[in-house]
């Protein structure tokens, strides 16, 4: 029979696991290599490249805006018109023509849009000194800023009354439609103040008060220019003059009897 080796009791230490492999790198890595930094660490930061884009600022921030680009004034607009109504009076503009132009002039926001408006017709007439009618008590009246207001009825209607502060010159155009202005409850700030009317297939009404002056150098073409004229009695009373033309239309101004101003200057 064979014998049997005998079987040892004593159990032998299981052999140790493999360290992990960033465990290993970690141990034998030279410390002179764990000293060195990173090179991203070292490595400057950059400062951003700007572009052209950002060189400079944009060129509308601070350039001034373009002469057709400002907005237009009042008195920009009452210029341009009083253009359009010369060349109506000279027959350079029919009266189709010009009351689409004037259309556009009051609806114009900017020079831009009112400069070609009268592009093909001669400059506007300068404005002089005040009118040789009007009365030396004036320097007593209140001084306001020159002002115009602008009624306009092109194939409709357009009317004015009530308590109102008159302005210095009121324009009115009646293009196949009616102006009416009723001065009788008007405030007046100025002692004389004009209404410029030019009908054209149309009517203009104006009501004055029984106690002022009422004046007129308006004419007719084929159409009316009625204006019952009067002197008041007080010399410091305001004065209504009114001026243009009717063509194919009419125009027609007069007091309305029993309607007076209770003080002349409010």
């Amino acid at each position: 029979m064979d014998e049997q080796q005998p079987v040892s009791l004593t159990k032998s230490a299981p052999a140790p696991a493999p360290a992990p492999e960033s465990a290993r790198s970690s141990v034998s890595a030279p410390a002179s290599v764990m000293a060195q930094p990173s090179v991203s660490a070292l490595a400057p930061v950059s400062a951003p490249v700007s572009g052209p884009a950002s060189a400079a600022a944009p060129a509308s921030a601070s350039a001034p805006v373009a002469r057709a680009e400002l907005r237009a004034s009042d008195a920009d607009r009452d210029r341009i018109a009083d253009v359009l109504r010369e060349a109506l009076a000279e027959g350079r503009l029919q009266p189709e023509e010009h009351a689409e132009r004037i259309d556009a002039v009051y609806r114009a926001k900017t020079l831009g849009e009112l400069e070609p408006l009268v592009r093909d017709l001669p400059a506007a007439p300068v404005r002089g000194a005040a009118p040789a009618g009007a009365h030396a008590a004036e320097a007593d009246w209140p001084r306001a800023a020159p002002e115009s207001e602008n009624l306009i009825a092109i194939f409709g209607g357009s009317v004015r009354k009530g308590r109102w502060r008159v302005r210095r010159r009121t324009n009115a155009l009646a293009v196949f439609g009616g102006v009416e202005i009723d001065l009788t409850e008007a405030v007046f700030e100025q002692q004389e103040i004009v209404i410029h009317v030019v009908a054209a297939f149309g009517g203009v009404d104006i009501k004055v008060p029984e106690n002022v002056s009422l004046r007129s150098s308006g004419s007719g073409v084929f159409g009316g220019f009625d204006v019952k004229t009067y002197e008041a009695p007080d010399p410091d009373a305001p004065i209504v003059h009114i001026s243009g033309f009717a063509v194919f239309g009419g125009v027609e101004a007069k007091p309305k009897r029993g309607k007076r101003l209770k003080n002349l200057r409010a």
